[in-house]
């Protein structure tokens, strides 16, 4: 196992400036998700651990050690690829027996490594077999199984399951989870998935634009979001967003519906509320003029805009509810402490 360490790393194309500065000490074993949308710079940050791609500024360190002029093969670091990067002409062992022959490993090691791979991804039976033979998630297996015998001291995911089917993206989540857990490797996964993200992080980089806009435990970044960013991108349906102005233990919105918060809010404000906290209650400030609905099993989404406003809203009950069923305004409370109020200027989360 091994630490790994970022400390103020920069990354410039020319004088277009990508990766703004981003701090994380990981400790030993521990699985970090960077997550954010296209372009955000999570995937420039991994390569940059890799050394696929240079620093421009600041330090990368494994193990203490600086490694920024290091090349990718020394940092003893194992990489996945979205693509499985497989060689299509040999078969699942020699794909995984690869690297291990390159470093002119015994014969008899990397048969012992390669068999025990094999056994922890349950890829036994297709050893023999060539890449074109297996289908996507035995793909993905054996790239991990790669990366596994070479016993790396860091491993990145670079978006491993976008290849994926939605059912076997569930599968295979679990089960790089529990093989992460089982082998306790040091981590870094990159996804543009905010449900990858709080499954599988023990910590995650929430990026935005090349900044690092909260780092966090999973439900610490859910309940308590740094920015408006954070809370509209983490969390599904995305977090209600309704500009308005402070009143001491209250927002006041723009249609005069005074919602109580736990925060101290002053002046111009952003009142964040998930569309799971709305909670339905016929005395409540939030009025929904409703309009679509959407039953996806357990709960329905309830789109709509607030009453006297063109601002958009959604609301997640609980059960089924059809359009031809519910009335034409709806009104909604919200516990004070699952109210998020944010600095209308900056987009940053008020104390309190």
């Amino acid at each position: 196992m091994a630490t790994l360490s970022l400390t103020g790393v920069r990354k410039s194309f020319g004088a277009t400036e990508v990766i703004h500065g981003v701090d994380i000490d990981v400790a030993e074993g521990e699985f970090i998700v960077i997550v954010g949308p296209s372009g955000c710079g999570k995937s420039t940050l991994l390569r940059m651990v890799a050394g696929l791609e240079t620093v421009s500024s600041g330090e990368i360190a494994i193990n203490g050690a600086r490694v920024n002029e290091r090349e990718p093969m020394d940092r003893n670091i194992a990489m996945v690829f979205q693509n499985y990067a497989l060689y299509p002409h040999m078969s699942v062992f020699d794909n995984m027996a690869y690297g291990l022959k390159i470093a002119r490993r015994p014969k008899a090691e990397i048969a012992e490594r390669v068999t025990e791979a094999a056994r922890l991804l349950q890829l036994e039976p297709f050893l023999k077999r060539k890449p074109r033979e297996l289908s996507g998630g035995q793909r993905q297996r054996v790239a991990m199984g790669r990366a596994i015998v070479r016993q790396p001291d860091v491993f990145l995911f670079d978006e491993p399951l976008s290849n994926l089917d939605a059912k076997l993206r569930v599968q295979m989540r679990l089960e790089i989870k529990a093989l992460q857990r089982k082998l306790g490797v040091t981590s870094l996964y990159v996804t543009h998935d905010q449900v990858e993200a709080m499954t599988l992080a023990d910590r995650m980089i929430v990026m935005n634009e090349g900044h690092a806009e909260q780092i966090g435990a999973p439900l610490d970044v859910y309940e308590r979001p740094a920015t408006v960013f954070a809370a509209q991108f983490i969390g599904s349906p995305s977090m209600n967003i309704l500009p308005g102005e402070g009143a001491g233990d209250a927002v006041v919105l723009g249609n005069g519906a005074r919602v109580p918060v736990a925060q101290r809010a002053e002046g111009k404000v952003l009142l964040g509320v998930r569309p799971e906290h709305l909670v339905l209650d016929p005395e409540g400030a939030i009025a929904l003029e409703t309009g679509t609905s959407e039953p996806i099993g357990a709960l329905t989404l309830v789109h709509g805009r607030l009453e006297g406003s063109t601002l958009d809203c959604v609301a997640s009950l609980p059960g089924v509810h059809r359009e031809s069923g519910l009335p034409a305004i709806q009104r909604f409370s919200v516990p004070p402490g699952l109210a998020h109020v944010f600095d209308a200027g900056n987009g940053r989360r008020l104390a309190g």
